[in-house]
């Protein structure tokens, strides 16, 4: 069959469907189960409800409106929190429906709760952040709508167990990065964020083809199904080709990388919030629960995707060791650490794939507060130019410590919580029989530590540069400090998010691991 005949499938199961409309059907008979799985359907559309609701608030107050923003997210994060137990099992909370697509729409395996858990953690930090930074600013309306729609979708997207249903979440993601980039509303600021727009939305548009390609094979857009149906064949080259182009282009990964050092001029907290902690590990997350399962991709791609991986973060590395934008510095970065994640989950290991997810939470919580002391220190400076600040350490010593706490993380210096992510995930490379990579990947940590102390001499150390300095407001300075202590006890205590993570290996390991 060809993909016209996909499409006309694929439209053919809408029209039977369209007036059968029926309720969820959950799986699991008992009345706990039931509950539980309700929490996935709080936890998605909570936040997504409730950021249209957010500019009605502030007609009481603009506090009732940013306290109403972050009990929306933290809503998520508890509902994520309550799944933990239930995603753990071998029967997971499962949501069926017969409208339009006929198959499973969510699923709360370890997988997506611990997604969840990292995603709705930060964000609500960042929220914390941005009572402070945004407040004198004009649409705030506007920021909080987006944002809170923006982790709506988030957790729609990591629940979702279908192709179309992850693909709508997806792009609203999309939107709302595109409005967030271009916040300030000038020319060259809208353009950069016309040119993330452009860039993710061409991506995603390939991957959809790509899932199309996917229904053609099987004749389902249900994950878990497509996984039975291709774990012996696997997929065609073609689709997964397709489908790793739209991964790559959200995740900022070479040669798509270019629209995320520009999107630094948006607010820090929207930087933080989509470019470090969230967005980027969108695409890695997608690749997880297509690809890191039971269904076997063409071992071709075991050596592909590294070999990317490892370009894209020599380049990025190299540009950031140049660079004298801060904020563009600290994307460069996140462009090269987003390289460790692919490789680890390519290994096709349990401890590099255990790396990479680790990987995932400990880049979000050290980047996201190099992002959020980097708006203190622009605030304050009214500069992103490197050359032009110093000394800032006697004026504002919690954000230069903060920073430097988490810097130490991103590096991989030990006790800090990437030191062992990044320790799994090269481990794991080794073990695959990828000896140059590794050794590639080793170089690009010595570059990660070079960049990011020049980066903290540059700004922190030396001669005051400028007079009147002062740190910033204390929901912007405690969210950076927390964050930091954070970066430090997740290393310290490693155990416990480790534990989340293996269950997620574990869950996924019978169809993978050899």
């Amino acid at each position: 069959m060809t993909i016209l005949t996909a499409f006309v499938r694929f439209f053919i199961l809408i029209f039977r469907n369209k007036i059968c409309v029926k309720s969820a059907i959950i799986r699991h008979a008992q009345g706990r189960f039931k509950l539980i799985t309700s929490h996935i359907i709080i936890g998605i559309f909570t936040p997504i409800v409730g950021a249209f609701m957010l500019p009605l608030f502030s007609k009481i107050s603009e506090l009732v409106r940013n306290v109403a923003a972050l009990l929306f997210v933290l809503v998520s994060f508890i509902c994520s929190l309550l799944l933990i137990k239930e995603a753990s099992g071998s029967v997971f909370p499962t949501i069926q429906s017969s409208w339009l697509i006929g198959e499973t729409i969510f699923k709360a395996d370890m997988l997506a709760v611990f997604m969840a858990l990292v995603s709705s953690s930060i964000g609500s930090i960042i929220i914390v952040y941005s009572f402070g930074y945004i407040n004198e600013y004009s649409h705030r309306n506007e920021y909080y709508f987006l944002v809170v729609l923006f982790l709506g979708a988030m957790m729609g997207l990591i629940y979702s167990n279908n192709l179309i249903i992850t693909y709508i979440f997806w792009e609203v993601t999309a939107f709302a990065c595109w409005r967030l980039i271009g916040f300030f509303r000038k020319d060259f600021q809208v353009r950069k964020a016309d040119k993330a727009f452009l860039i993710t939305m061409a991506g995603s548009l390939i991957m959809l083809i790509g899932f199309f390609i996917l229904f053609q094979q099987t004749g389902t857009f249900d994950i878990s199904e497509i996984h039975e149906r291709l774990k012996n064949s696997g997929p065609s080259s073609l689709a997964v080709l397709l489908i790793l182009f739209g991964i790559f282009s959200k995740s900022a990964t070479f040669p798509m990388h270019t629209w995320l050092p520009d999107a630094g001029v948006a607010p820090s907290p929207v930087t933080a919030l989509l470019h470090a902690a969230v967005l980027v590990k969108i695409g890695v997350y997608v690749y997880v629960r297509i690809f890191v399962g039971s269904m076997a991709i063409p071992e071709i791609w075991h050596t592909i995707i590294p070999i990317m991986a490892c370009i894209s973060m020599l380049i990025s590395a190299g540009a950031a060791l140049l660079e004298t934008d801060i904020k563009r510095i600290i994307a460069y970065s996140t462009v090269s650490q987003v390289a460790y994640i692919f490789l680890g989950l390519s290994t096709g290991n349990e401890i590099g794939i255990m790396g990479g997810l680790l990987f995932i939470l400990m880049h979000g919580i050290s980047k996201g507060g190099l992002f959020l002391c980097a708006g203190i220190v622009e605030h304050a400076t009214h500069t992103k130019d490197i050359t032009k600040m110093g000394g800032l350490a006697y004026e504002m010593p919690v954000t230069a410590v903060s920073f430097i706490l988490c810097a130490f993380s991103v590096m991989g210096l030990p006790p800090f919580g990437g030191f062992f992510s990044k320790y799994m995930v090269i481990s794991g490379a080794v073990k695959s029989g990828q000896l140059v990579i590794s050794a590639l990947f080793i170089l690009g940590a010595l570059m990660t530590m070079m960049y990011l102390l020049r980066l903290f001499n540059l700004v922190f150390l030396g001669e005051k540069a400028q007079s009147g300095i002062h740190e910033g407001t204390p929901g912007m300075v405690g969210s950076v400090a927390f964050l930091a202590v954070l970066s430090l006890v997740s290393g310290i205590l490693v155990q416990l998010p480790a534990s989340l993570a293996n269950a997620a290996v574990q869950q996924i390991s019978a169809g993978v691991f050899k």
